[in-house]
């Protein structure tokens, strides 16, 4: 069994419009689905992906209106990043964030920023080799744009246990780092306790171990709820035994509609899941669909009414640009 990198990476916004704004019109991701939180659904999750919705590309945020802000420490995703094709795009991201009025920093070749609600995220260069998750968007050229995920770094309670997980559970490789990337974090952490690679034979992804800083963590609004790793759809009910042979208690086989999943939080304090690779966005929904109906899973449909009157209409950003919906007369 494989780990096919990071699948979907999920995060809680106080708002979900301006979440959208800011996530389609700056970073140039694509609101690939407006749907709920199965869990709660009179909040909405939100789905930002490439141009085919790939996973890999999937930043996720479920919406509390009016949520608190959040803090990172200990047990916590603290950042996020995406990859770009070369040291000219960071470049060009540098001046985009500036323009827009977001402070960034670029240290050793790494941009490091944070959204309107304090979600951290870098841009690396990749070297990975595989294939780039790219959007479409009017201001930003196809050779600067975002190429999908290439990790995520931790705040761990306790690294070496989630060191264990990491490489005897989940089958991650301990890597050297290919960046100075204790200088890259630049947020006052003694440094950096470990780089995984989790690899198969379609992508990959890393999980950074940093150390925590002493603040206690609280979760709200610009923090990461949880990160889902792929696997593969024959090998999903196999991976749940694997698991729970570490000592793990997990959520059992869940039907997420777009993805099946297991559910798990390591010893450090993160929630990871494990998603499937199908049955996918468009097998369940056609792509005119994408960003413009909300979609529910067939068990809240007769709920449908209801719950859109508790969301907040959010419009697809693409529809001021995007010829498609010209043609469609959208």
């Amino acid at each position: 069994m494989q780990i096919d990198g990071i699948h979907h990476i999920s995060t809680m916004t106080a708002d979900g419009r301006a979440a959208t704004e800011f996530v389609t019109g700056v970073l140039g991701l694509r609101l690939a689905a407006k749907t709920v939180n199965q869990d709660s659904p009179d909040m909405y999750h939100l789905f930002f992906t490439d141009e085919d919705a790939s996973s890999g590309s999937d930043l996720t945020m479920f919406e509390s209106k009016g949520l608190s802000p959040g803090r990172d420490g200990a047990g916590m995703v603290h950042r996020i990043a995406f990859r770009v094709a070369s040291p000219e795009a960071i470049g060009f991201w540098a001046d985009r964030l500036t323009r827009h009025g977001l402070p960034n920093r670029t240290v050793d070749g790494v941009l490091t920023f944070e959204d309107p609600e304090g979600l951290g995220f870098e841009l690396v260069v990749d070297e990975s080799g595989d294939a780039p998750l790219r959007a479409r968007h009017p201001q930003i050229p196809e050779e600067v744009a975002l190429r999908g995920f290439d990790g995520v770094r931790i705040y761990s309670r306790a690294p070496e246990h989630s060191a264990s997980v990491l490489t005897d559970v989940l089958g991650a490789t301990l890597v050297a780092p290919t960046t100075p990337i204790n200088a890259a974090l630049g947020d006052g952490a003694a440094g950096v306790l470990g780089r995984y690679e989790l690899r198969s034979d379609r992508r990959g992804g890393l999980v950074t171990l940093d150390r925590a800083p002493e603040p206690r963590p609280l979760h709200g609004a610009g923090t990461v709820h949880h990160v889902a790793f792929g696997v593969r759809d024959a090998d999903y009910e196999r991976w749940l035994p694997q698991v729970e042979s570490g000592g793990l208690h997990t959520s059992g086989l869940v039907d997420r509609f777009y993805f099946r999943s297991i559910y798990f939080r390591e010893p450090g304090g993160v929630l990871y899941e494990l998603a499937t690779d199908l049955p996918g966005f468009e097998a369940k929904n056609p792509r005119e669909d994408w960003g413009v109906k909300t979609i529910l899973p067939p068990w809240l449909e007769e709920h449908r009414a209801a719950l859109e009157a508790h969301l907040t209409p959010i419009p697809d950003p693409r529809e001021e640009w995007d010829p498609e919906f010209a043609a469609a007369g959208r």
